[in-house]
């Protein structure tokens, strides 16, 4: 086994990210505190061609420093919008016909074993707020809630890994 060199990865320039095809999703952030988990979130939505990220209440937009740490310039190629009313956000999204799904524990969440894309559908992943979650507010809009299935202790995932995990479940489903 011999690790491949960055040339041989074939990425795409800004220039060509821009212009190329995107997965039909977007991803709203709620009140996420943390320039580290935003960079993360930007570095996710890159590899996985999101059309979009919202980023909703407090939280903290490019530029920043910290934000292009995790990022590693990735704030740069993901269309990004600050949107201060996030239900605000919501509601324009369904009504532009996406179904908006939160990413959270709750009664009668899907686990994300169980979930299938709708591949005719535009789909918006709200995650929300690393202690508090995705707000009550927020959960009374959605048209589906996904949970991933947790073993250990501590039933919890940081909010970026959990949209690693999400995402990829999402991209992998419209591959094929």
């Amino acid at each position: 086994m011999k690790k491949r060199t960055i040339e041989e990865m074939n990425r795409l320039s800004v220039a060509e990210y821009e212009k190329s095809e995107k997965f039909p999703y977007v991803i709203i952030l709620e009140n996420i505190r943390s320039l580290n988990n935003v960079g993360s979130f930007f570095r996710t939505a890159d590899a996985f061609r999101a059309e979009k990220i919202y980023l909703g209440g407090y939280t903290p937009t490019p530029p920043h420093r910290e934000i292009t740490k995790s990022a590693l310039g990735a704030e740069l190629a993901v269309a990004w919008e600050n949107v201060p009313d996030t239900l605000e956000s919501i509601n324009r999204l369904k009504s532009e016909g996406y179904r908006i799904i939160a990413v959270e524990q709750a009664h009668n969440s899907v686990p994300l074993q169980d979930f299938t894309p709708i591949k005719e559908e535009k789909h918006a992943f709200v995650f929300g707020n690393e202690v508090a979650g995705v707000s009550e507010e927020a959960m009374a809009l959605v048209d589906l809630c996904v949970e991933i299935p947790q073993f250990g202790t501590k039933h919890s995932f940081n909010v970026a890994v959990s949209a690693g995990i999400v995402l990829w479940k999402f991209v992998e489903n419209n591959l094929t």
